[in-house]
């Protein structure tokens, strides 16, 4: 900060009303939010009139805001000390809204009720990127579960690999085919 600079932060509502919602986080993540509340009540009990109480979740030991460029800043120390890729921080929430929908299956509309968005629209064109390895597994799940049972009615014989394979455990372990053929009857 230059000498005689100032900065004020003003704390204000939401900009839409789809903004104002709830969001359902993971156990860890609560765990980790309770124990940062508790320090806050700690602070404010040793700081008395001094903590200023906005009701913020993440927030100075008294209790102000942050600044955006000293989360930033933290934020990039972080990444440099864990060697990993820089990215800004509102990287996260691209990731943590990409990755919902990877886990929902695609799931468009509970993942647009975390992020806030108006319309389902924004969500896919902002967030649904296309993973390679889950096009593969379609492709593999096309294989298995469709292409598979179409040609399932032709009856297929086994490879001279499969049959030798299957010859040497019958011969090394003729107890365990014993146990199967018992299974059958």
């Amino acid at each position: 900060m230059p000498k005689k600079g100032t900065t004020t932060l003003v704390l204000k509502a939401p900009k839409t009303e789809s903004s104002v919602r709830t969001i359902y986080i993971p156990k860890t993540v609560a765990e980790e939010l309770n124990k940062v509340k508790r320090q806050q009540e700690e602070n404010k009990c040793l700081l008395g009139d001094e903590y200023h109480d906005y009701d913020l979740v993440v927030c100075q030991l008294n209790g102000h805001p942050y600044e955006h460029r000293v989360i930033d800043k933290q934020f990039a120390k972080l990444i440099k000390e864990n060697h990993f890729r820089s990215v800004v921080f509102h990287s996260l929430r691209h990731s943590s809204t990409s990755l919902k929908l990877k886990l929902s299956r695609g799931n468009i509309k509970a993942v647009q009720g975390d992020t806030g968005h108006a319309e389902a629209r924004m969500v896919t064109e902002t967030y649904a990127h296309s993973f390679d390895a889950d096009r593969k597994l379609i492709a593999q799940e096309m294989d298995t579960g469709f292409f598979a049972k179409v040609g399932a009615s032709q009856k297929q014989e086994p490879d001279t690999n499969t049959l030798e394979t299957l010859r040497v455990l019958i011969q090394q372990h003729p107890d365990l085919v014993a146990e199967i053929l018992k299974g059958t009857k």
